[in-house]
């Protein structure tokens, strides 16, 4: 699995990498003592569990937001910006035993978490428009790598926040990972591009949100990363009591929270891999995320239908399975959604990874806002065996929904156009010169007829350009030349610097 990357490549993967491992890390730091320092200034459990989930609540507000101006603001700004926000935070909150009071601390608590919530959005989101825009072969392999990341993070984070607290007590850990964040902001300034022609950079009526999400394989891919993300949140709500019968150390029971998050970051380069390959489409991988969910639900409880009682084995197997699934179905999604929407029509550019990270981002935060509530609810109503029922239930009917959708879209349509150049071979031996491009965005242009397969074909290459070599272009939609967009920073255009000669005006 090698990767023919230059120089530029390999820095920006190494940059954003690190900044998501201390990120992820600054997210979940607070876990292991916020709780006992919000009990000591006099709040509630209710408050303090507010406090951790409105920061969900944020990210999936504002990340569509992000999104659909990523192009006005550019990646690299969003992106320092969203690290230097989060960092700060972080040394702020890591002042909060300072604070006297109740309502004080509970106060500056959602104050500052809010605000985290606004850099991490930030920053999540142009990671992927980046990644998505530097890779463009590659997408799912990096996007899987970066997952891969913030899940060591996530799984680092209270490990290491704990270590940092009993070292130093509450302020260390923040200060620590604060400037961390600092570091590794300051070492994407120097290392990402730059961007060099903002000032042509100029707002566009291109698309929006809303159009991203009325393509049925798009909305797809959204439902599944909501349910995905809903499981997540029920286990970190509801696992804890279910685990009290085993009366495990907290040691071994700090293990069992990170079995998942493990497996999840181990198995997303593969499942990322395998998305890239030409032969197997992300929906499939969805599927089989889907099965792996499910099953692992339904051994965790485990369901009413499989035993009465949980065992050991089955709920270490049903984390393991459930890991995996959390791996392809996260992964499949970005990747699935971004080749989708751009098969659909929208354009190759900046614009559009922007949106499909905003949304992966935004229902990734929805899910896990709506996981912890309804498995709380689930869990006093009917008991956790019960529940998980529900969990198994939903990632089936997504499985069966993902599968109708191969079943009726899958045959060869306008979604997924590849012209050879045979295709445009004339009867007099010599090559038709128009090739095949979509954009809905674009006015209609001028339309000939090919002598050999009667096809209704644009002339949109610049002049001079070989239809042979416009033919076999990567899936012909995805090539610079049927971009006749106002002009993007070339800075994260893979392709668009080196061909902006062949057609700017």
């Amino acid at each position: 699995m090698g990767f023919d990357f230059n120089r530029r490549q390999w820095l920006t993967i190494i940059v954003i990498s690190i900044a998501d491992f201390c990120n992820a890390i600054c997210v979940a730091l607070q876990a292991p003592f916020y709780p006992q320092e919000a009990e000591r200034k006099g709040c509630s459990a209710t408050e303090y569990g507010l406090v951790f989930g409105v920061f969900e609540l944020v990210v999936f507000l504002v990340s569509p937001l992000y999104g659909a101006h990523l192009n006005r603001l550019g990646p690299k700004l969003l992106f320092n910006g969203g690290i230097l926000t989060t960092g700060t935070c972080a040394i702020l909150f890591g002042l909060l035993d300072k604070v006297e009071g109740h309502i004080p601390f509970i106060t500056l608590s959602f104050t500052i978490r809010i605000v985290e919530a606004m850099g991490n959005a930030a920053f999540l989101t142009a990671s992927f428009a980046i990644i998505a825009k530097e890779f463009p072969n590659n997408v799912a392999t990096m996007f899987a790598s970066l997952e891969t990341f913030f899940g060591l993070g996530l799984i680092v984070g209270p490990t290491l926040g704990g270590a940092l607290y009993g070292l130093g007590g509450y302020s260390l850990p923040f200060a620590v990972l604060g400037f961390a964040l600092f570091c590794a902001a300051l070492m994407s300034c120097l290392v990402l591009p730059r961007g060099n022609d903002d000032e042509d950079v100029k707002p566009t009526g291109g698309p929006t949100m809303i159009s991203l999400l009325k393509i049925p394989g798009v909305f797809i891919a959204a439902i599944s990363i909501i349910c995905t993300s809903m499981s997540i949140g029920f286990l970190q709500a509801t696992l804890e009591p279910h685990l009290r019968p085993f009366h495990f150390s907290p040691a071994v029971l700090g293990l069992m929270f990170v079995i998942n998050g493990g497996v999840y970051a181990a198995s997303a380069p593969c499942w990322g891999w395998l998305c890239d390959r030409p032969f197997f489409k992300p929906k499939y991988v969805t599927a089989i995320g889907c099965v792996f969910v499910a099953t692992g639900f339904m051994l965790i409880g485990p369901a009413p239908f499989i035993s009465s009682e949980s065992q050991l084995w089955m709920t270490v197997s049903g984390l393991v399975l459930h890991g995996l699934g959390m791996g392809s179905q996260l992964v499949a999604s970005f990747s699935d959604a971004l080749s989708t929407a751009i098969a659909s029509g929208l354009p190759n550019s900046i614009e559009t990874y922007g949106l499909v990270s905003g949304m992966w981002t935004s229902t990734f935060a929805l899910g896990a806002f709506i996981g912890p509530t309804v498995s709380g609810v689930l869990y006093d109503s009917i008991g956790f065996q019960s529940s998980t029922v529900f969990v198994f239930v939903l990632h089936l009917f997504v499985m069966v929904v993902v599968l109708l959708f191969l079943w009726t879209c899958g045959m060869p349509s306008k979604m997924d156009v590849s012209v050879s150049a045979g295709d445009l071979l004339q009867l007099d031996g010599t090559l038709d010169e128009s090739v095949l491009v979509g954009d809905k965005f674009l006015p209609p242009p001028v339309r000939t007829k090919s002598r050999r397969c009667g096809i209704s074909m644009e002339q949109s290459r610049p002049p001079g350009m070989n239809s042979l070599i416009a033919c076999s272009s990567y899936k012909n939609r995805r090539s610079p030349w049927t971009q006749r967009t106002p002009r993007y920073r070339p800075t994260y255009g893979s392709l668009d610097h080196r061909y902006r000669g062949a057609y700017a005006t």
